[in-house]
């Protein structure tokens, strides 16, 4: 019972960043980082069946996958103003980053 309600705690906040991390920053970064997230928070849940330390690592990488995405949106935002105010746009540089480095979160 207590797994299921941490997961649903943490639902809404997945669902902001991954939203916000598509919208404005990259479409597929994002997506795979949502899968992995979806991947981490199953193996967090058959974690909590066993010892509560099988669970610890589904946690702690399920929060770097949301840090990922939360800074995903960050970034996003930032070139948002900084293409409002200044003109200058870093789309491009911004998306190869974060396709560089999505694959790094596979990395336990």
């Amino acid at each position: 019972f207590h797994c299921s309600q941490n997961c649903g705690h943490a639902y809404p906040t997945f669902l902001a960043v991954l939203w916000c991390a598509g919208l404005l920053c990259s479409q597929a970064p994002a997506a795979f980082a949502g899968l992995m997230y979806l991947f981490v928070r199953q193996k967090y849940f058959v974690g909590y069946l066993g010892e509560r330390t099988q669970s610890i690592p589904g946690y702690l990488f399920g929060k770097r996958i949301i840090l990922f995405l939360f800074l995903m949106s960050v970034a996003g935002i930032l070139n948002y103003y900084l293409v409002y105010f200044f003109g200058s746009d870093f789309e491009i540089h911004i998306k190869t980053i974060t396709s560089a480095i999505s694959p790094l979160l596979l990395i336990p």
